[in-house]
């Protein structure tokens, strides 16, 4: 499985405008198209920033969609009032687990590490075999992924949990965790937390 994410900065006030095109245009659209599994919307409310992320079966699927992708991209950037555009970038999915589906009025953590580029295969199983048995047993949690671009050397992991008040419960435990893991790979981290308003990205299970 491949994952797109476009990365872009709006009018806070617009972010419900935003989402209301992405289900009831967007959405509809990009599910249509060949290959195309899922999609997901996340958001600041009190900076604007939103992360849409599309799920394909195949990378060449992923790629096929760019052309086709790119004007529903410029739609939403219009109806979120974004002036300065997208940062988009294409993932291989590494690691999912689902303990249960995110309700209404979850929240994610995402932890965004960069290093070299040897250090991704190393991160994939600290994921797998320190982190992900860690994070599970925090109080709300429902799901977990990690994203990478090997050539970029970059990684993403994703927590979802019931709650903005699960998320904020569980920093400390997460700082611990990121901590070791930073220490062990070699690789900067930055962390934002961020509301899920729209999930339906339908990756399978892969641990």
């Amino acid at each position: 499985m491949f994952v797109r994410t476009s990365e872009v900065r709006g009018d806070p006030a617009r972010i419900d405008d935003g989402l209301r095109l992405v289900r009831e245009e967007i959405y509809p659209a990009v599910s249509a198209m060949d290959g195309c599994a899922g999609m997901s919307l996340l958001v600041d409310r009190q900076t604007g920033r939103c992360i849409a992320t599309t799920s394909w079966r195949s990378e060449d699927a992923m790629l096929a969609s760019a052309d086709a992708v790119r004007p529903l991209r410029d739609r939403a950037e219009q109806a979120l009032g974004s002036t300065s555009g997208s940062d988009v970038h294409q993932w291989e999915v590494a690691v999912v687990h689902r303990d249960h589906a995110a309700p209404e009025g979850a929240w994610a953590r995402l932890t965004w590490l960069s290093g070299d580029p040897s250090m991704v295969d190393h991160a994939i199983d600290t994921y797998r075999m320190v982190v992900l048995p860690k994070i599970q047993e925090l109080d709300g949690f429902c799901s977990s992924s990690l994203m990478v671009d090997r050539e970029a050397g970059r990684v993403v992991g994703t927590a979802a949990f019931e709650t903005r008040e699960a998320v904020e419960g569980s920093r400390d435990a997460a700082t611990r965790i990121r901590t070791g893991v930073v220490r062990e790979l070699g690789a900067k981290a930055d962390v934002e937390e961020m509301e899920i308003a729209f999930a339906h990205l339908h990756v399978p299970e892969m641990v």
